[in-house]
């Protein structure tokens, strides 16, 4: 008895042994997931990195405002030839409605007389002198008749070619205030984009950063000038060269606003345009166009009062004043102020007044 304990003792004990020793991988609790690690935040941009790019966003939005301008003087034109139309298709209407008049008139003198037409009337009278007078009259009558059916005639077509034309240029407007609507979304959302990171900077990185503007500026008028580009430019303005000059200096210190033509506030084109009107020159209104329409003429050629168009896509416009400056409306948030000309990157160089 004492054997047979000890042995179910023993098999017991063996079998504990076993439990123990089985792996053990269902029975363990679940390891933990390692933590991811944090993502790194992106590195701060420096701040020649934020200048370079709000100079960017403010120079897509000179190009969106040079656009913007374009539609809005195409919209001026196309609202004013509307309009001409439009008094014509009235004088028109009211022509033809006087044409008629006098149609139902003459219709109805036929039909006092009888029915008879005039020259069966003169036939059946028997006075050879009212029948002489009357041949005559007849005459001058059908003249004035088919006159006026060939006037009824062309005003019936020209009304219907005024109709017609009316049509069309108020599809015409109809896209061109599409086109302004889109340019001022982009206008809206490039400045809206710029301020935003000028805002996020401190009070001394805005003052070190337009401090970089000035330097950058200062940088590539340095290596203009040390390249020869003034070399014997010494030309004097001409008369109307002189009143531009003098009208765009005068503004000095208003500010910049996009699609401003004065008199408080000025783009750069509103300003350049508004001073060659001043000098009794009117030119186009954006400076793209100022650049398309414009005599060009070479740099080593200027003086004071023509106009240097700036970047590839001519997004900006300044007027040169002589002594290697320009005056020119910045971008927003900057004044009206004088600036060396080969700050920007020159496209080329126009002359109004040529």
């Amino acid at each position: 008895m004492n054997r047979r304990h000890c042995a179910s003792a023993a098999i017991t004990l063996v079998c504990a042994l076993a439990l123990l020793t089985a792996p053990v991988q269902a029975l363990a609790a679940p390891v933990p997931e390692p933590t991811p690690s944090s993502t790194p935040a992106p590195a701060r941009k420096s701040l020649e990195e934020v200048r370079e790019e709000i100079d960017t966003l403010y120079r897509k939005a000179g190009a969106a405002t040079d656009a913007y301008n374009l539609a809005e003087e195409q919209a001026k034109k196309q609202s004013a030839e509307l309009g001409r139309l439009t008094d014509a298709i009235d004088e028109g209407e009211a022509r033809i409605a006087e044409l008629k008049s006098r149609a139902g008139a003459q219709a109805r003198e036929q039909y006092r007389n009888g029915g008879l037409p005039p020259g069966a009337q003169l036939m059946l009278s028997g006075d050879p002198g009212l029948f002489l007078d009357g041949v005559s009259q007849l005459r001058q009558g059908q003249q004035a008749t088919k006159g006026m059916l060939g006037e009824l005639e062309q005003s019936q077509e020209d009304l219907e070619l005024y109709t017609k034309d009316a049509g069309l240029n108020w599809k015409k407007l109809e896209a061109t205030r599409l086109k302004q609507k889109k340019a001022k979304k982009s206008i809206d959302a490039q400045i809206a984009a710029a301020e935003k990171l000028e805002a996020q900077l401190e009070k001394e990185e805005r003052a070190r950063l337009l401090k970089m503007e000035r330097d950058a500026a200062s940088t590539a008028q340095s290596a203009w000038l040390s390249s020869g580009a003034l070399k014997d430019i010494d030309r004097e303005a001409s008369a109307s060269g002189k009143a531009a000059v003098a009208f765009a200096t005068a503004q000095i210190g208003k500010p910049y606003v996009w699609g401003a033509e004065g008199p408080g506030s000025y783009d750069c084109s509103g300003l350049t345009s508004q001073a060659w009107a001043a000098a009794k020159r009117p030119i186009p209104r954006t400076s793209q166009e100022q650049w398309r329409q414009l005599p060009r003429i070479a740099v080593q050629d200027m003086r004071p009062g023509d106009l240097i168009i700036y970047h590839s896509d001519a997004s900006h416009v300044g007027m040169y004043v002589g002594g290697g400056s320009i005056v020119h409306a910045p971008r927003p948030g900057r004044d009206v102020t004088l600036a060396g000309a080969g700050s920007m990157e020159i496209l080329g160089v126009v002359r109004p007044d040529k």
